[in-house]
């Protein structure tokens, strides 16, 4: 039986995981860090399929340039000398095209629409329990700028076959009966849905355990053993594990890891927080993203978590309480009887989502090498594209016929 290892224990890895277990591989997972701890455990977990334009877009370089003045807003980079970040944003300038946009929307619908397919089949599993939820998702405006641009995105949506409704403030309302919503409308994805992604991670790890999955936590890859184009082991401090494949998972650690095997990445970790107000009531209905707050709101059950910023500061997850100031200060302008306290930094939770600089996650082989295969990049999407990514890397392993087109996805794009 072949022996897969999968180096990061996020939604990636542990989803990569159960397709490869499913597959009949022996699977061992590696992470330097306690699994519950990583970037998938605190996200916003809104699976969207409503997200098919990517983050390099026209404009994009303008907006986040007005932002970086402001110490509490949404989108910051860190200034630092590194020839990574400057090869970043020069990939993220030349992508950041219609052009571009274009060919990423067929490639970000279909994977998106792939993985909430298969999310439906990890809920009717027994053994797996997440807090699915389809009741779609809401992006909230308050200007006529916002509203402006929103139509626009929900005519793009709606013509690659993604169901969009633009809905007034008192329309919205009517789907918010037990909040107040302060808004001049929204665009409505009915298709979205949403989970709790702590149950989530929680879930898929007591279920791997169960069929046999080894989860080494606390354990830092720190080389590869290799025989020519070959990895043959992983190590990690005092043991060497032989390994058939390997699957670098590793979210924004990636580069480190590529880095090792002589291969550069481009990514950078975006840093992104979020807090839970416990026992909400009453809590809103439908999970949303309060557009000129670039901040979301998702119900969790009894409880409501918000989540916001985009902090392009290398792998620092240090908490910037200005950021999340930022977050609390958006939330009474949408929803004026939620309560806006901001929290203790002990109750905040940061992690990192890892960009690729044109906003399409890296899934696929890597040329030069028998038996690699990468899965990250995802971004902010990395809960939502889960499923779909761990099938498509055991398809890749398994050398069969991919579920859907993945020349778009290639590692290799920018080499």
């Amino acid at each position: 039986m072949k022996h897969i290892g999968i180096i990061g224990g996020g939604v990636i890895g542990l989803c990569s995981a159960y397709y490869l277990n499913k597959a009949g591989y022996r699977v061992t997972v590696f992470d330097k860090n306690p699994i519950t701890d990583g970037c998938s455990f605190g996200n916003a977990g809104m699976i969207v399929p409503s997200h098919i334009i990517p983050l390099a877009q026209p404009g994009m370089i303008a907006k986040g340039m007005r932002m970086l003045m402001r110490p509490t807003s949404p989108f910051y980079i860190k200034p630092r000398l590194s020839a990574d970040l400057l090869r970043w944003g020069w990939l993220f300038y030349k992508h950041s095209t219609p052009e571009h946009v274009e060919r990423s929307i067929p490639a970000l619908r279909d994977i998106s629409l792939l993985s909430k397919k298969f999310y439906q089949e990890l809920a009717r599993t027994d053994g797996l329990s997440f807090g699915w939820e389809e009741v779609g998702l809401l992006m909230l405006y308050k200007t006529a700028l916002a509203e402006h641009e929103m139509a626009e995105e929900a005519e793009v949506a709606n013509r690659a076959g993604i169901e969009a409704r633009q809905l007034s403030g008192a329309q919205v309302q009517e789907l918010e009966p037990n909040v107040r919503v302060n808004v001049r409308g929204a665009v409505y994805y009915p298709g979205d849905a949403h989970l709790n992604p702590g149950q989530l991670i929680r879930s898929l790890v007591a279920y791997l355990k169960k069929q046999s999955v080894t989860l080494l936590e606390g354990q830092e890859v720190t080389g590869f053993g290799r025989s020519g184009s070959r990895i043959t082991s992983v190590r990690t401090p005092g043991t060497e594990h032989s390994v058939d494949e390997l699957v670098i998972a590793a979210g924004a650690w990636s580069p480190g890891l590529t880095r090792l095997l002589g291969v550069s990445l481009p990514l950078q970790g975006g840093k992104g927080y979020s807090f839970m107000v416990r026992n909400q009531q009453p809590n809103i209905r439908v999970p949303a993203i309060m557009l000129e707050a670039r901040a979301t709101a998702t119900p969790m059950g009894p409880d409501l978590r918000f989540a916001g910023t985009l902090e392009v500061a290398g792998t620092d997850l240090s908490v910037n309480m200005n950021r999340v100031r930022g977050i609390v200060n958006s939330i009474q302008n949408y929803y004026p009887e939620l309560p806006a306290d901001l929290p203790d930094v002990s109750k905040v939770w940061s992690g990192l989502r890892p960009c690729s600089p044109d906003g399409l996650p890296y899934i696929g082989r890597m040329t030069g090498f028998e038996n690699l295969t990468l899965a990250t990049g995802h971004g902010m999407m990395g809960v939502s594209l889960g499923p779909a990514t761990g099938k498509l890397v055991a398809d890749c392993i398994g050398n069969r016929m991919p579920e859907l087109e993945i020349s778009a996805f290639s590692p290799l794009r920018f080499s």
